[in-house]
């Protein structure tokens, strides 16, 4: 549980950085990026599972 606590607290500190640093705006571009890659991702691997059961 602590592992998990001190793995929150580092991610927390990262995005305060790009939050109050300015970079967030250059990082909304990738961010847009990649949640459309992985959504495609989960789509595909969820028809795949579909037809592994048939």
């Amino acid at each position: 549980m602590l592992h998990y606590a001190v793995v929150f607290l580092v991610i927390a500190l990262v995005a305060a950085v790009f939050g109050f640093g300015g970079i967030a705006a250059g990082a909304v571009g990738i961010a847009k990026i990649l949640f459309f890659v992985f959504v495609i991702m989960a789509v595909v691997s969820f028809i795949i599972g579909l037809l592994k059961k048939n």
